[in-house]
């Protein structure tokens, strides 16, 4: 059976329409069949969409499930706040004045509402696993920049995704970095969807870091406008390390991302005691209804 379901597209991280990374929402997802949800989800061609389904846990706001073209996520950054941002504007209460808790894959993720806007998601815990040394050369090659440093080792961070942290010399290592596909697609594997690179800005900076997300897609190499789960490993990783680079505090710091793609992704991360918060504003670019 057919029928009008409410939809969104989102533009987040980002103040600005077009310059942040897009997201799809379906607002009424319940009965939606996967086959259905992966039909859509290879449709709109975006890296994610997300489906909205009541929640079972009962603290949980909301449930939400979601899919690239081919493959479903257990958690992914940018669409937690593109689809809370959809949820907001679109009537929804929180149960709890000033925060909604979403229901997903990994289980229950907080995301704060601010006063300005702006929403910011608790990083889950992730897996931290060190580079094995053998793999530096390659991983220069990869990134063919001689500018990686290796002191402490590059990270692969699991928390629902993973993501291979590298830290670059400076924010300009990280834009001059040339990628190659094969090269790249070596890391690419046992749970982890790309690289994600990040270097200090120094004093004066646009932010404090720059970061790019790489991954390769049809065997080409692939960079996203703004990624929230490679936010999210970067925050836990400099943590863990003691913010080796001076980039950044133990208490916060902001990062920029899409530069490469001439996009302008904002990214601010706020540390307490219950570890990162990654934060951005979303704008609606189109509102209305789906016919699934």
């Amino acid at each position: 059976m057919t029928g009008k379901r409410r939809f969104r597209q989102v533009d987040v991280f980002t103040g600005a329409a077009l310059k942040g990374n897009p997201l799809a929402v379906v607002l009424d997802a319940d009965g939606l069949s996967d086959a259905q949800m992966h039909a859509l989800a290879r449709w709109t061609n975006l890296s994610e969409t997300t489906f909205v389904l009541p929640p079972s846990a009962p603290l949980a706001d909301y449930r939400v499930r979601i899919f690239s073209p081919g493959a479903e996520f257990d958690f992914a950054g940018h669409p937690t706040l593109g689809t809370a941002h959809a949820l907001l504007e679109g009537g929804l209460k929180p149960k709890t004045a000033g925060r909604l808790i979403q229901e997903c894959g990994v289980g229950l993720v907080q995301v704060d509402i601010g006063a300005d806007g702006a929403l910011a998601f608790h990083a889950p815990p992730a897996q931290l696993r060190a580079l094995h040394p053998g793999l530096f050369p390659a991983l220069t090659a990869a990134l063919n920049s001689e500018h990686i440093r290796f002191d402490p080792a590059p990270v692969i961070a699991t928390m629902g995704i993973g993501w291979l942290v590298v830290r670059m010399d400076s924010a300009q290592a990280c834009l001059d970095a040339r990628p190659d596909a094969a090269g790249l697609a070596a890391f690419t594997r046992d749970g982890v969807v790309g690289i994600a690179m990040y270097g200090p800005h120094g004093q004066g900076g646009p932010a404090d870091y720059e970061v790019r997300a790489l991954f390769t897609k049809n065997g080409q190499m692939a960079e996203d406008p703004v990624t929230g789960s490679a936010n999210a490993c970067i925050a836990r990783v400099l943590a863990a390390q003691g913010f080796p680079d001076g980039g950044g505090t133990a208490q916060a710091y902001t990062a920029r991302q899409g530069t490469a793609l001439q996009c302008d992704g904002r990214i601010s991360v706020n540390y307490g005691n219950d570890g990162p918060w990654i934060g951005g504003h979303s704008v609606t670019v189109i509102a209305g209804d789906i016919t699934l």
